[in-house]
């Protein structure tokens, strides 16, 4: 009966190791931010290579593009803490100069544009004259035989009233 019972123990404590969840020792974990923000990215990004290259690329055009705009806005207050005095001693120029040269600008593009709808204009009347159809002459055509229709129905209105007036005036004035 020994062996059954040691068979049947040796069973229990297999199903009991089974059952029981298996723990890990823990480190106890210090509160460092550095430490901390690793841990997350390694748990976050842990063996996929793409999203670490992805990572880096972005922490270094970050980086990259940050160091311009501080170039960029330390060049700016520089020149215009050097040239203000030279602006402002010189604003009577410049005033009237930039008023004439918006205007300039102004009518030359208004020039430009005023011209380039006027060859599109002419190119498109080309095209509808010489039969290519250019986009909306069909428009155009219903139009004109609307206009047609609406003159030819006027005109006969106009003789069958006209003659009716006439009539009524020679009825009015028989020697007239």
């Amino acid at each position: 009966m020994s062996c059954l019972h040691l068979s049947l123990s040796i069973h229990k404590i297999s199903l009991m190791a089974d059952r029981a969840p298996t723990q890990r020792a823990t480190r106890p974990t210090t509160t460092h931010s550095g430490s901390t923000f690793l841990r997350k990215l390694q748990v976050h990004v842990g063996s996929n290579s793409s999203q670490l290259v992805g990572l880096l690329t972005l922490i270094i055009s970050g980086s990259v593009l940050l160091l311009l705009t501080g170039i960029t806005v330390t060049g700016s207050v520089l020149g215009l803490t050097l040239l203000t005095p030279l602006i402002i001693i010189s604003s009577p120029i410049w005033i009237p100069m930039g008023i004439v040269l918006f205007f300039v600008v102004a009518g030359f593009l208004s020039f430009c544009g005023f011209g380039l709808a006027v060859v599109a204009g002419l190119s498109w009347v080309y095209k509808y004259f010489t039969g290519l159809n250019p986009p909306g002459s069909d428009q155009v055509d219903y139009a004109r035989n609307r206009i047609y229709d609406t003159a030819s129905h006027v005109k006969d209105y106009a003789r069958e009233y006209g003659g009716y007036l006439q009539s009524k005036v020679k009825d009015a004035a028989p020697g007239a």
